[in-house]
């Protein structure tokens, strides 16, 4: 797996200042895509166990309260696989940091559903998340004052709770 970029205090792509990993891949090709370098899988740079610790590193101050992960696309199969086991890594070092995750995808229909989104570790990925922010951009949709989104059809979903109710909860903002 590649990435594109990480910042190390970003307060755009979720509460509070967090760690944010832009993954190289996606498949979407949404129109007006913010970042469309990231749609090729082999831009950027390797994701190593050497990137794995400098993110972790970079999450440990008290004012850090998470990663988020955006792209590219995270929840390309190619990109689970390359992700799965750092998310575990994290919640067991990381304990209290929380996980968001941006997608295209769609939670109900493409990741807890046959798709071609679903794989072997699909599930485990999302038990490692906290918020996953789901649907493709919609230009057609864009909403400049909605709160750590781009269009109206995207939504903020607690996955903890939705996983244990089957049902889907938003998170309150």
């Amino acid at each position: 797996m590649n990435y594109a970029e990480i910042k190390f205090s970003d307060i755009a792509n979720g509460i509070g200042v967090r760690t944010s990993l832009f993954v190289s891949g996606c498949t979407h090709h949404c129109k007006n895509c913010f970042n469309k370098e990231t749609w090729d899988f082999a831009y950027g740079n390797p994701f190593t166990k050497e990137t794995e610790d400098a993110i972790i590193e970079s999450m440990k101050p008290p004012y850090i309260s998470g990663l988020s992960l955006l792209g590219g696309e995270p929840f390309e199969p190619e990109n689970q696989k390359g992700l799965v086991n750092f998310l575990k890594r994290i919640k067991k070092e990381l304990p209290d940091k929380t996980i968001w995750c941006y997608t295209g995808y769609t939670l109900e229909k493409d990741l807890l559903s046959d798709s071609r989104a679903r794989c072997q570790v699909t599930d485990d990925m999302l038990s490692c998340i906290d918020v996953l922010v789901d649907g493709e951009f919609v230009q057609e949709l864009y909403d400049i004052s909605l709160k750590f989104r781009g269009s109206s059809n995207q939504r903020l979903i607690d996955v903890k709770k939705t996983l244990k109710t089957g049902k889907i909860v938003l998170i309150e903002l």
